[in-house]
């Protein structure tokens, strides 16, 4: 596998974590209260920010932040409070692949692909 195609594959299996799950309610004097996500539920940022995965209710999805295209979907588990296993459908590759992710903070998962490849999602913005 080339440097290019593996960074490629970083980038899909990135932007198919990344999620949301941020509910607002109308708090004290009609303004909006922001009830932070728990979990992996929410959207998450890949490091180049090309791709948003999305995780909801066992179900992700991920997308090209530029296009808003499906570049992958699945589904994802807890392993334990702090780890979740993420079975990633690429669209474009049309394969299967199992990608391991720890919450490291409210804010980052530190995830490892079935082939070993390492990347870093950040929660998006607004969303902690």
């Amino acid at each position: 596998m080339t440097t290019r195609r593996g960074a490629f594959s970083v980038a899909m299996v990135a932007a198919a974590l990344l999620l949301s799950a941020c509910a607002s309610s109308s708090g004290p004097g009609g303004g909006p209260v922001t009830v932070a996500p728990t979990g992996v539920e929410g959207e998450w940022v890949s490091a180049d920010g090309v791709a948003v995965s999305r995780f909801s209710g066992g179900v992700f999805e991920t997308v090209a932040t530029d296009t808003g295209n499906k570049l992958a979907d699945g589904n994802y588990s807890y392993l334990d409070a702090r780890t979740v296993q993420i079975t990633v459908v690429s669209l474009i590759r049309q394969t299967t692949s199992t990608v391991n992710c720890a919450m490291a903070t409210q804010s980052q998962l530190n995830c490892t692909s079935s082939t070993g490849q390492q990347f870093i999602l950040t929660r998006k913005v607004g969303q902690v």
